[in-house]
């Protein structure tokens, strides 16, 4: 059972229910005076709050997506990055590993589709990042040999891994149920981290003197992706996804960028770069840059693009409920808004796990091929 499936977190719990009621029921018994009622007595305290802070750990990164498998949360992965040669080859796309889609015969592409392990040369940004691609059974069928397909962009939040958007998110096997059932037409994913530069978080902003994060996303991987793939370069054919930091930059750079992206879907997203030790200096200073990157600013200051633009939150549990309607209400000229605003969820992949359907079907009715 791997690290962030539900069995494991459900097996935990369990454990520190069955210890408590356990602890409870014998502790009478251990109540006398001996150095084994002692022991004992220690031995289910630390028992049962040993599988409670379990549970809590494995519930906080299946929420988060802090580690993916058990081997890289005990530091086992030990396979070294691959080498690429990007002045040898002039290529900007290398392939370094595959992993079938988990669903009914999900080894043989026509049906199941393929996911696709990439490192990306970022030639105008200069930075080199790792991601995931899907690709949908159709993309492999004779009958589609000669057709492009929308693809989206996908976004974690920070911290978090691309590898959880596939685990603990499910986007590739969502997408291929929901175009199976012919709830939205197939879509190729590019899933991957906000954050291309290690452990900094570059709030999907090109910071003065430092990483191009947002030239990498706008820019070159969406070149990297159509050379690679059967995919367009114009905005239409280009959708962008994120949840928490994810969809923030997926709703920034939409806007900032209508030439690249058509169509942005922030789930508990925010409104304006947060700055911490995390970021470090963003703007370098720059009140214009800070402006610029303010999604609530631009709304005020400058003319809406004409993209399709989907926000969500909860009524309660979410901290961008208050400027998540603030937004809807100030989104204006040519701009299509669509909301989906949730009774209760927290910040969270239970949250985002309700939402994820609706939002595929949603960027695949905006996006051409």
């Amino acid at each position: 059972m791997g690290l962030t499936s539900m069995a494991v977190l459900l097996l935990a719990i369990s454990a520190a229910v069955v210890l408590f009621a356990l602890t409870i029921w014998l502790w009478p018994r251990l109540g006398k005076k001996s150095i084994g009622s002692i022991l004992g007595r220690v031995g289910m305290m630390l028992a049962t709050q040993l599988t409670l802070f379990a549970a809590i750990g494995l519930w906080a990164n299946q929420s988060f997506g802090f580690y993916g498998s058990w081997a890289d949360l005990f530091g086992q992965v030990k396979s070294e990055g691959v080498v690429v040669d990007h002045s040898a080859t002039g290529k900007r796309v290398q392939v370094i590993g595959t992993q079938a889609v988990k669903v009914p015969r999900g080894d043989v592409p026509r049906v199941g589709g393929k996911i696709e392990k990439i490192n990306v040369a970022g030639v105008d940004s200069k930075i080199n990042g790792p991601a995931y691609v899907y690709l949908p059974p159709e993309y492999f069928q004779p009958e589609y040999a000669k057709k492009n397909f929308p693809a989206s962009v996908v976004l974690t939040g920070y911290p978090g891994t691309s590898e959880a958007l596939i685990k603990g998110l499910d986007y590739p096997v969502r997408a291929h149920k929901l175009a199976k059932a012919k709830k939205m037409q197939p879509t190729i994913l590019v899933m991957l981290r906000p954050s291309v530069i290690g452990q900094r978080d570059t709030e999907c902003i090109d910071i003065p003197n430092g990483p191009q994060a947002e030239t990498f996303f706008t820019k070159d991987l969406r070149k990297a992706v159509s050379q690679r793939y059967r995919v367009g370069d114009k905005a239409a054919n280009w959708g962008i996804i994120g949840n928490s930091t994810g969809g923030y930059c997926a709703l920034k750079i939409a806007m900032r960028h209508p030439e690249a992206y058509s169509a942005a879907a922030s789930l508990s997203g925010y409104y304006k770069a947060l700055q911490d030790p995390t970021t470090g200096s963003l703007f370098g200073g720059s009140k214009k840059l800070e402006n610029e990157n303010n999604v609530m600013w631009r709304l005020k200051n400058t003319k809406t693009p004409p993209i399709s633009v989907l926000v969500t939150s909860s009524e309660q549990g979410e901290h961008n409920y208050k400027d998540t309607l603030k937004f809807i209400k100030l989104a204006k000229d040519d701009a299509r808004v669509s909301s989906i605003i949730l009774d209760s969820g927290g910040h969270n992949f239970n949250t985002w796990r309700r939402e994820l359907n609706p939002t595929l079907q949603w960027m695949g009715s905006r996006l051409s091929a």
